[in-house]
């Protein structure tokens, strides 16, 4: 009798063992694909015409399409800090872009996505694009990446001039003075890119590392963050893709990219782990237009990468989840880059982190539980240099605060890799209803003062915790970036 009640002991605890032992392996895979400058309206899911995206598609299809994402700020590396962070860039120190006579980087003491999942027990990579830190210790495996390989920022930050292979002699352009591109393995500097030939390389290397991660670790959870340069200026894609598609370079970029998210598709497929990965697509900021047809589409939304109106932070997300996001859903709700964290932490199990952050956990919009969005508000920081507050949206409204910023509207656009001419403008205080005018044309603040006076006291609000150097305002609750 004793042996039996024994014997039904170990079996029960044994088996408690393989319940625990499943359910510590069950945590949902973490795929992040963040594109470079590739617009609202560069892919089928949003308009694209004249490029075929099948897999674009198909994670809309299987997943669910968000109308109105935004990026945190409009340019790389504010963006960056704001996906991994959950935080608005100037609420961290890190907005506008890093150059390589840049000073400062992420702080280490920031928690971060990959800092998060790897105290819950997950395998952390990042294969691309960096931008958060231009020397040691400022790379990704000092913010809880377990590896990287990529550039340090982006590939346009080189000594070459937009013909791809000659070098930059003018001593006015600041090109002549960028070093070498350098490709990094973890901390150690590998090789160089050299030109445009190296540059098209890429998308298809990053994708063998990202695919050979996947196979290394189906065992474990893990978070891959692939970050692809692409299609950031200047355009470079292999030969598998050179001039197949009907929309030049431009088009044949966007296949390849499209290629890479079915390779990463096919392995979680071929591994058997489809089912418990969230697949994230998305983009940094929209399109930089004065490159014209070597440039991205908006979509139709105002203007571009750089700038404050929707065509600068307006950029696609794709989320896909089997069995727990509904398939071929289409999701208006206000969200943004900075809700990527809560929400990843909330579908992971993983703690929040200690400091204050700006994002908002969207899980229960994905999974259906609710349709009413937890983000009403965005603001619109920019600046490179400056911590400019220029504008505000509040449900469907948006209030443009007088500024001066880049138009892509005053000069033509380059061709052909040329850069076209950049121009600003004096842009007034406006009040747009993007639910009825997307396309930022038509200002209604005559027609609705109570609304205009409604995201002024949020503005106030703005202004006293991150400030706002159009108002000569120094933001409470800012934290310092890493210096050097």
């Amino acid at each position: 009798m004793k042996r039996s009640f024994f014997l039904l002991f170990l079996s029960a605890v044994t088996s408690l063992g393989i319940a625990q032992s499943k359910k510590s392996n069950s945590k949902p895979n973490i795929i992040i694909i963040n594109m470079d400058d590739m617009g609202y309206g560069d892919t089928e899911p949003y308009g694209m015409t004249g490029v075929n995206t099948p897999h674009f598609n198909q994670v809309a299809e299987e997943g669910m399409r968000f109308t109105n994402f935004n990026a945190g700020q409009a340019i790389c590396t504010a963006s960056r800090a704001a996906v991994l962070t959950g935080c608005y860039p100037n609420r961290i120190g890190m907005s506008g872009v890093l150059l390589p006579g840049a000073k400062h980087a992420l702080n280490p003491n920031e928690e971060t996505i990959a800092s998060l999942l790897k105290k819950n027990g997950y395998k952390t990579a990042n294969y691309g694009k960096w931008h958060l830190g231009n020397q040691l210790p400022y790379w990704p495996t000092n913010y809880g990446f377990d590896e990287f390989f990529g550039i340090p920022y982006s590939h346009d930050v080189w000594p070459i001039d937009y013909d791809g292979y000659s070098k930059v002699t003018d001593a006015k352009d600041m090109r002549s003075s960028f070093p070498p591109l350098p490709l990094i393995s973890n901390t150690t500097i590998i090789d160089t890119i050299e030109n445009i030939k190296d540059a098209s390389k890429l998308t298809t290397l990053f994708t063998e590392k990202a695919i050979g991660f996947i196979k290394k670790n189906k065992k474990d959870p893990f978070f891959l963050y692939l970050t692809h340069p692409l299609p950031h200026a200047p355009l470079a894609v292999s030969d598998k893709f050179k001039g197949k598609s009907d929309l030049g370079l431009f088009g044949d970029v966007i296949m390849e990219l499209d290629w890479s998210i079915g390779e990463i598709i096919n392995t979680l497929d071929t591994e058997g782990i489809a089912k418990n990965t969230v697949l994230i697509i998305t983009s940094d900021n929209g399109p930089w237009l004065v490159f014209g047809d070597n440039a991205g589409s908006s979509g139709g939304f105002r203007e571009g990468k750089s700038t404050t109106w929707e065509g600068g932070t307006r950029v696609p997300f794709l989320i896909r989840w089997p069995g727990k996001i509904k398939s071929g859903s289409v999701n208006s709700s206000l969200m943004t880059n900075m809700d990527l964290l809560p929400t990843i932490a909330a579908i992971t199990g993983a703690s929040l982190p200690r400091n204050q952050i700006d994002g908002l956990n969207f899980l229960p919009v994905l999974t259906g539980k609710t349709a009413s969005s937890p983000r009403k508000v965005f603001y619109y920081y920019f600046g490179v240099g400056s911590n400019n507050l220029e504008a505000i949206r509040y449900k469907h409204w948006k209030l443009v605060f007088p500024h001066k910023g880049t138009t892509y509207n005053k000069k033509l656009q380059g061709k052909d890799g040329y850069r076209g001419e950049g121009a600003s403008a004096e842009f007034p205080m406006a009040l747009y209803d993007l639910a009825h005018d997307p396309g930022e044309v038509r200002d209604v603040q005559q027609l609705y003062p109570e609304i205009v006076a409604e995201i002024q006291k949020i503005a106030n609000t703005a202004r006293e915790d991150l400030g706002d150097d159009l108002n000569q305002k120094v933001g409470k609750n800012v934290r310092k970036p890493a210096t050097y």
